[in-house]
């Protein structure tokens, strides 16, 4: 059975991302991939990343995956695979879908989770997961990793305009959800694919143009891990 999958819309390691302290107890080892923070000052987010859950008596382990070399070596995939928890960053989102994609690492991400691992997704990171990737930028679609093709996620939506936010639900396929997470907030998926939201925020649910609950909400990621 997969583990736990959070989806967190951003300023990770901070008070309010109360959720973390029950995704990780018990592992007591978070692998940090900070990829998408290559050229963004990675290490003050690892050292917040340790201290935060430090408090909580975890070790935070850095994946030091910054380049497209970094992510199609097998030791680093390794070390990847065999983590009880991984934790991926925001930042960059073009450059963490170039080094990621079609790799050995993302791979050993997605095996992973399918073996029960605890995996988080924040800001930027949970949109590159998207086949429909939007693009912060102006609201757009561009295309992700295709690892999550069954809803789209809008990560820091409290940072969007109203303007911005109606143009990515009106270009929005009308079966395809589109999720949108305020900061310091997860929308978290258990082994059973029940759908909840935890933290600071609210995540709002847009399907059709409509705003709807959680229940819209597909149990399926895709149609590989079926319905």
């Amino acid at each position: 059975m997969s583990g736990p999958l959070a989806f967190v819309g951003g300023r990770e390691f901070t008070d309010g991302c109360s959720f973390d302290r029950g995704l990780v107890g018990g592992v007591g080892r978070v692998a940090l991939l900070p990829t998408a923070l290559a050229y963004e000052n990675p290490r003050a987010t690892i050292e917040r990343a340790r201290d935060w859950f430090g408090s909580m008596g975890v070790e935070v382990e850095e994946l030091p995956v910054y380049r497209r070399p970094d992510a199609l070596d097998p030791e680093l995939a390794a070390r990847a695979a065999d983590a009880p928890a991984v934790y991926v960053t925001g930042g960059s989102p073009m450059h963490l879908r170039s080094v990621l994609k079609d790799s050995p690492l993302l791979d050993a991400l997605v095996g992973a989770w399918d073996a029960g691992a605890v995996v988080a997704v924040a800001g930027e990171a949970a949109a590159v997961l998207c086949s429909h990737m939007v693009d912060s930028r102006g609201g757009a679609f561009t295309v992700g990793l295709d690892l999550v093709t069954t809803m789209t996620i809008v990560p820091r939506c409290n940072q969007w305009s109203a303007d911005k936010w109606h143009r990515t639900v009106e270009l929005a396929n009308p079966e395809l959800p589109v999720v949108g997470i305020e900061e310091a907030t997860a929308l978290i998926r258990s082994p059973e694919r029940e759908w909840r939201v935890e933290g600071a925020g609210e995540v709002h649910v847009f399907l059709a143009g409509e705003r709807v609950g959680l229940s819209a909400l597909p149990a399926a990621l895709n149609p590989a891990e079926g319905a």
